[in-house]
Parts: C-alpha cells; structure tokens; sequence
C-alpha cells in the first residue's frame, strides 16, 4: 500500500503563502507523477498541479503564476508554494501520486486525506 500524508494548511489572508507537503510512504515500488487537487464546498475536484519524475509541471490557469509545484525523490515527497493567495484558493487540498507496490502491479492512483487551506481577510 502507499500512504500519502499532507500538512502544511491553515488560516491565511489574502495575498499571502503557504507550503503544502505530502510525503509517499508504504510498499513503494515507483512513485510516478505526483500532484495536488483541490476542492472548495459544492464544487467538483479540481486539478491545481502536477509533476512528473522527469520534472514537467502543468498548472490549472487559476494558479498559474502563483503556485509552484516540486519534489524531493529521495523523500519521496511532493511541495505546493501557495503565493498571493485569493479567497478563490480556500479548498481542501488533496495530494495526489501514481504509484505501484510491486513490478507486478499496475499503476494506480493514491490520494491523501487532504489539508484545509482557508484565504480570508
């Protein structure tokens, strides 16, 4: 199995940071492409950002600008700098891994169990 733990949410006003973590632990054959979505009350899932193993990011336009997704293979762990943040940030935001535990398994989709971002004044 492969457990994802965020951390790093909270209470922010507008216009300022925050660093998301989430650290891939468990039977880890490979960690593939990893990245965040987020989710605000009534609304769908939404990509924020990804990364690949070879360092290719791709950013939702809401975010583009502002957020900077990266990684530490050795930790097995992937980042979110959260600039200039806007209350259309606040979201509960989930980490997200392509993973497989062994060389016989597929590749699946592993999510954590979020960590709340609030932008309010």
């Amino acid at each position: 199995q492969v457990q994802l733990v965020e951390s790093g949410g909270g209470l922010v006003q507008p216009g300022g940071s925050l660093r998301l973590s989430c650290v891939a632990s468990g039977s880890i054959f490979s960690l593939n492409t990893m990245g965040w979505y987020r989710q605000a009350p009534g609304k769908e899932r939404e990509l924020v950002a990804t990364l690949t193993l070879g360092g290719l990011a791709d950013y939702a336009d809401a975010v583009k600008g502002r957020f900077t997704i990266s990684r530490d293979n050795a930790k097995k762990t992937v980042y979110l700098q959260m600039n200039s943040l806007k209350l259309e940030d606040t979201a509960l935001y989930y980490c997200n891994a392509l993973a497989r535990i062994s060389s016989t398994m597929p590749i699946l989709n592993y999510w954590g169990q979020g960590t709340q971002v609030t932008v309010s004044s």
